[in-house]
């Protein structure tokens, strides 16, 4: 089979190497531009990008989708399979035509669960213990299309949002495999979705990062989580932003956003119910530390009340 790939992250690379590894013709690729990157905002290749150079294979980074030129390269390849992971741009109907079998996406959650932005950090805020990939037949909605493969996986209590990428991209290379098998035989299942039990995995926004301890430890511990290591919750204590990256749950209690505790191997701030404990964290313009070592240079008052800037 001739097959173009559209991806762009490292997550997205897992699915690019399964194609290789299947032995078909990836004829094209198709990632977001050269981004400024580090302190001298050097343009850095995508993570895709640079893998599928090192194959040899052609890879276009086109501003928009809407380009004709774009489409009619496209058209011009006379694909059989488009593979989208982590592209980042809605595909139109015209490209979504294009391929003789169709468009198919892997969308890091188990649809309909989590369509949207941003599935591996909801799951993980949100406390669930399962979750997986999907490789669902692209449609004009957003995550809305019939289901082709799912992979489950087990989330473990001690994973933040990077140990979950990181075991999705794994899950996603085996999904795209099984896939391509389905497809070699025309038999590509095509489940169609409960949109009743849709939900949304909206783009993380700063609201969602900034930790005011008023739910309970366990809400509180799992936001850390879901946002560890990026773009990771953050408060402001004596002024300066202290951002999270790794959090337990304690059985303190007070008033919710107070420090009650610096002598249990963190800094055990009280929620709504219960408490937690700070164990990692990254304070304002310094790298990631533990709590133990911050405290060492920081003296804390027992009292102190978080977020009063």
């Amino acid at each position: 089979m001739k097959i173009v790939f559209m991806g762009t992250p490292d997550f997205a690379v897992y699915s690019l190497e399964a194609l290789y590894e299947s032995g078909h013709e990836i004829a094209l690729v198709v990632s977001q531009p050269d981004r400024p990157k580090g302190r001298g905002y050097v343009l850095t290749p995508s993570p895709v990008k640079s893998h599928a150079l090192e194959h040899g294979t052609e890879v276009i980074t086109p501003e928009s989708l809407k380009d004709e030129s774009v489409i009619e390269k496209l058209r011009s390849i006379d694909a059989d399979l488009f593979i989208v992971t982590a592209y980042g741009r809605i595909l139109s109907k015209t490209i979504l035509d294009l391929p003789k079998i169709g468009c198919f996406n892997l969308h890091a959650s188990i649809l309909p669960q989590w369509r949207g932005a941003a599935p591996i950090n909801r799951a993980i805020m949100n406390g669930d213990t399962l979750g997986g990939v999907t490789v669902q037949h692209m449609a004009e909605g957003i995550d809305t299309g019939d289901i082709a493969v799912i992979k489950e996986v087990e989330i473990q209590d001690e994973w933040c949002a990077g140990d979950y990428h990181d075991a999705l991209a794994m899950a996603g290379k085996e999904a795209i495999k099984e896939f391509l098998l389905l497809a070699e035989q025309d038999k590509i299942p095509s489940i169609p979705q409960d949109h009743d039990k849709a939900t949304h995995a909206a783009k993380i926004g700063n609201e969602d990062a900034y930790l005011t301890f008023e739910e309970s430890n366990l809400q509180v511990r799992n936001r850390i989580r879901g946002l560890s290591p990026f773009p990771a919750s953050f408060f402001f204590l004596n002024g300066k932003r202290i951002k999270v990256r790794n959090a337990k749950l304690g059985d303190g209690f007070g008033e919710a956003g107070t420090v009650i505790s610096t002598s249990k191997g963190g800094i055990e701030i009280a929620c709504n119910e219960g408490s937690v404990i700070i164990t990692e964290l990254c304070p304002e313009g310094k790298g990631v530390c533990d709590a133990e070592s911050y405290l060492r240079g920081h003296k804390i008052e027992i009292g102190t009340k978080v977020n009063d800037r």
